[in-house]
């Protein structure tokens, strides 16, 4: 089958406007020398390349591959034509068609034989890049009985320079023989093509095997990844049929009816899926372990994205176990995720154990066994408190309990829970673990007692707390994406009580939107009095209020309100609870000696527009934040006081000057109560919020509300 990449026209496509920019800077970028692409070039050479794979999948039959991906070829590898050989069935020649006419051609036909250059490809399995066919002198060197035929070229006075021929193989089986003619650039076919060609042609190989699978099957049966089930014995053709059609008619995947109606075995799928793809079956194995080094940096939604899961290096390379080994190959992704790696050992597996694997090293997700099945399965001998912190460690890092503590975190993130109380009770009493939801605290499971001190332990361990410290506090945090499939923080802290037991709290700090001015439950009036007093250019303002009345939350509402493209806004928080696009948000390290009173000498030097400041609890900050107002910037703070008079008086025990502030001060807004609940539709600081009035805020300044 022969073609000319460049005489066919073809019809409109719609490409989205970035695929459509995408396509022309490669283009454009094609005709320079290779020398001065630049490395930009490349990622977009192996994206044009996915594109023709994918179009090459999508083909039905031979003819459709050379209809609808020769020009795609050909503009890819910036050539003038190609041919694609494939090999005939008594496998002694390689025949391609020819056209004579707008509807008629003829096959070409070569011996698999050192005489013709695509025919010493099949003959010699190995690729060829020539910067000239008319150079005898190097044909020899490669084989003495190598030629071209210069005749076909008199005959059609088309002059062939260039040319690159590679075989189709598919392990050690010749499918064809793919011929790349003449580079645009009048240079030899460089590198990247080489290699683009190499990928093409394992791609075809699939496609060819396939298609001539199911050419040759007399029942017409389509090709599927679970005809080794037939060939195995496993189940009839009959019931794979029905099989097929049954999940199409459901809209299940085919593996899960397998399962389910035909009882077949995820370990007999397997095989039949290797068959398939050509790569090595994988099964599940229950002794894996996850690492830190390979799975650490990788997310579980980019794992179930993109279907593939590292699991350990090997001889052969990195293995990699994936559900379609061909799409994440011909994606080029894993390559990019493990730059320093060389080689990838691809491996197949089925649906099933590749979600028993993610579930493996991920930890199980919100559809994991209910917490009391964990708890009946924590079946360990007792563990008293004056066991040694040897034994309290291995007793924290057994399985059973390692799950249930996740299980606990992921629950309370799911049920949008602010904060998690675990309370243990001296002797043989229950320990009891309570969730805070919308303010109050409900019960959430009992723990036997002998568990205690190991669930603390394993929480200590977790935010990397000493274990052998059980007379004094402690506070740390835990990054559960190391131990889980969620990608939030926990706040601990862990008191002593009495009876000689530790009470830990832990506060889930879950990254979230801001809540709308409009839906905090502000009466017109009072909306409309705040939108114009924080609309003003300069000034301080307070929010003020107790403990979990919601002051960050109103904060935040405020700046969505005045968050503009043409605003500077730097916040300084502890911790960042509430996030937003275009705010520039510092977190509070006190460890680090990062406070806020470092962080607000930086903002001024920082060109701010407005400032928020998470807290003014001290004379310093207080200080800067009134100096900031006086000198034209916007500054925002919270301050713990229960009504809005008394933010005046707290700011004069600070030793504010009270006529400077007096001309600073926009105005305070008193929270008297926790938000009512429903406002917040999300975890973390909003939900902690209960009830408030509709007139709860309140102002001073120099404009009273009448």
């Amino acid at each position: 089958m022969t073609s000319d990449g460049c005489a066919r026209d073809r019809s409109l496509i719609y490409e989205p406007q970035g695929e459509r920019n995408s396509e022309q800077a490669f283009f454009e970028t094609q005709k320079l020398p290779p020398e001065k692409r630049g490395i930009t070039f490349e990622a977009l050479f192996y994206k044009q390349l996915h594109h023709v794979t994918a179009r090459i999948h999508d083909t039905e039959n031979l003819d459709q591959i050379m209809l609808d991906t020769s020009q795609d070829i050909c503009k890819l590898l910036n050539a003038d034509r190609l041919t694609l050989y494939t090999v005939n069935e008594d496998h002694t020649s390689i025949v391609s068609k020819v056209k004579t006419g707008l509807n008629s051609s003829r096959d070409l036909k070569l011996p698999i034989s050192p005489q013709s250059l695509a025919g010493y490809a099949a003959f010699s399995k190995q690729q060829l890049n020539l910067a000239d066919v008319y150079d005898d002198d190097t044909l020899k060197q490669i084989h003495p009985s190598l030629n071209f035929l210069k005749e076909v070229d008199k005959r059609s006075g088309y002059r062939t320079r260039q040319m690159l021929v590679a075989p189709i193989l598919d392990g050690d089986v010749l499918h064809g023989v793919l011929q790349i003619i003449n580079n645009k650039s009048n240079q030899p076919f460089g590198a990247l093509e080489v290699e683009g060609v190499a990928q093409l042609c394992k791609t075809l190989a699939t496609a060819i095997r396939q298609r001539m699978q199911r050419a040759s099957d007399a029942a017409r049966h389509k090709a599927t990844k679970f005809d080794g089930l037939v060939a195995d014995g496993v189940i009839s053709q009959t019931e794979l049929e029905q099989c097929l059609a049954d999940a199409r008619s459901d809209g299940h995947a085919v593996e899960q009816v397998l399962i389910s109606q035909f009882k077949v075995k995820p370990t007999q799928i397997g095989p039949s899926l290797a068959r398939f793809f050509g790569v090595p079956y994988e099964p599940f194995n229950d002794g894996r372990i996850r690492s830190e080094g390979l799975h650490g940096p990788l997310k579980r939604e980019f794992i179930e994205e993109q279907g593939w899961i590292p699991l350990e290096e090997s001889p052969e390379g990195l293995v990699i176990m994936c559900v379609d080994p061909e799409a994440v190959r011909g994606a080029r992704v894993v390559p990019q995720v493990f730059p320093r790696i060389n080689k990838f050992a691809y491996r197949v597996t089925t649906l099933t154990e590749f979600e028993q694997t993610l579930s493996q090293l991920y930890g199980a997700g919100s559809e994991g066994g209910s917490i009391d099945q964990l708890l009946a399965d924590m079946d360990g001998g007792p563990i008293d408190d004056g066991f040694n912190d040897d034994s309290l460690e291995s007793a924290a890092a057994d399985n059973e309990l390692v799950k249930f503590v996740n299980k606990v975190i992921i629950d309370a993130y799911h049920q949008k829970v602010s904060d998690i109380h675990i309370e243990p009770m001296p002797g043989k009493l229950k320990t009891g673990i309570r969730f805070r939801i919308d303010g109050s605290l409900v019960p959430y499971v009992e723990v036997p007692a002998h568990f205690r001190q190991a669930m603390v332990t394993r929480l200590k361990i977790m935010c990397d707390l000493d274990i052998s410290e059980r007379r004094k506090p402690q506070d740390g945090k835990i990054k559960f994406k190391k131990y889980g499939p969620l990608d939030i923080e926990l706040r601990v802290a862990t008191i002593p009580s009495a009876g000689g037991v530790e009470d830990v709290v832990m506060r889930i700090l879950a990254a979230g939107e801001p809540i709308p001015l409009e839906k905090l439950g502000l009466t017109p009036h009072n909306r409309k009095r705040l939108e114009a007093t924080v609309s003003k250019p300069y000034g301080l303002f307070y929010v003020c209020g107790p403990t979990g009345s919601g002051k960050t939350t109103t904060l935040h509402s405020i700046l969505k309100f005045l968050n503009k493209p043409d605003t500077k806004i730097w916040t300084a928080e502890d911790p960042v609870e509430i996030t937003q696009k275009g705010l520039r948000q510092v977190q509070i390290n006190r460890k680090a000696g990062i406070d806020f009173a470092l962080v607000m000498r930086a903002f001024l030097r920082a060109d701010p527009d407005i400032i928020m400041v998470g807290e003014s609890r001290d004379k310093e900050t207080v200080s800067m934040g009134v100096e900031a107002s006086l000198t034209g910037h916007l500054v925002f703070s919270t301050l713990h006081t229960n009504s809005a008079p008394e933010s005046i008086t707290r700011l004069m025990d600070m030793g504010m000057d009270p006529f400077n502030f007096a001309d600073a001060l926009l105005g305070t807004e008193a929270l008297r109560d926790r938000i009512r609940r429903g406002v917040a539709p999300f975890p973390g600081v909003e939900n902690r919020l209960r009830r408030r009035g509709p007139d709860a805020g309140r102002w001073m300044g120099r404009d009273l509300w009448p």
